[in-house]
């Protein structure tokens, strides 16, 4: 896949939020912000993992509402879409069901779903990588595994600011992904996340830089940010690298938005000067 705007340069944002149990209440705070970004002239807004449903005792019953184009979450990026005239990355939102329809009984894929201005869903990525970690907060431990049927499929789709790779969250932590991602011609990558505290201090802006650097792209990273209940506080620090590894553009905790442009004859220029692709001697 190849850009068919090579020359352009468009407004992204990556949206902050701090979700909590309440649907409702999430959904509501996310409208605030995507309107926030329309009327900054953002063309393509990414929202955080499980932007509006944070709460995992409720992910299989949710996710069974959205396995039709008229659920709760899924619905309301359409609407959102529309009423704004804005591309949305949907964070992530549970769904009881596989890309070719195959019901899910007692797990959920975590789905990232690509709604353009028109509310059209034009591509939907499964997170590949699942958390199942110990950390030393008040959690301790994560096994979203319990809860979430893994992907298999590298996702790319063509946006107003260029073709766009899809990655949730833990997936930051496997290069071979985004290499992947590369070969299919993306010019940047989304990031929706809800990285721990304690993980995000120590390797956040470590991960995000490397993956800008390693791949020449853009990373557009947004996260949860703050305490989302009284054992879990998230490591916020939404922010968008260049494909430099310059961080452009963050914020540390709590509600909000970052943009920065992605400016695709730069991008070009960046890697016609330094042409890393062709001079990869080990490929498996």
């Amino acid at each position: 896949m190849t850009s068919s705007v090579m020359q352009g340069v468009a407004s992204v944002g990556a949206i902050q939020m701090v979700s909590g149990y309440d649907l409702e209440a999430n959904l509501a705070e996310a409208a605030r912000l995507l309107e926030a970004a329309a009327g900054q002239g953002i063309r393509v807004a990414v929202l955080p993992e499980n932007f509006a449903l944070l709460q995992t005792s409720k992910m299989q019953a949710q996710g069974t509402r959205e396995q039709q184009e008229t659920g709760d979450i899924r619905g309301f990026l359409r609407e959102q879409a529309r009423r704004l005239g804005l591309w949305i990355v949907g964070g992530s939102l549970p769904i009881a069901s596989r890309p070719d329809g195959t019901a899910l009984e007692e797990r959920v894929r975590a789905s990232c779903f690509v709604v353009d201005d028109r509310g059209n869903e034009m591509a939907r990525y499964d997170k590949i990588h699942l958390f199942d970690a110990t950390v030393g907060d008040a959690q301790g431990q994560y096994r979203e595994s319990d809860a979430f049927e893994p992907g298999d499929t590298l996702v790319s789709v063509e946006t107003p600011a260029g073709v766009l790779g899809l990655a949730i969250c833990y997936d930051l932590r496997f290069p071979e992904l985004f290499r992947g991602l590369r070969d299919k011609g993306v010019d940047w990558v989304s990031l929706p996340s809800a990285f721990t505290y304690l993980t995000g201090a120590a390797h956040w802006h470590a991960l995000i830089r490397a993956r800008a650097i390693e791949n020449q792209v853009y990373v557009v990273a947004a996260g949860q940010g703050g305490h989302n209940s009284d054992r879990r506080h998230t490591y916020g620090h939404s922010l968008i690298a260049d494909p430099w590894g310059t961080v452009v553009a963050e914020m540390a905790e709590g509600a909000g938005l970052v943009s920065a442009d992605v400016d695709l004859a730069r991008l070009a220029d960046l890697r016609t000067r330094m042409p890393v692709w062709e001079h990869r001697r080990l490929r498996w």
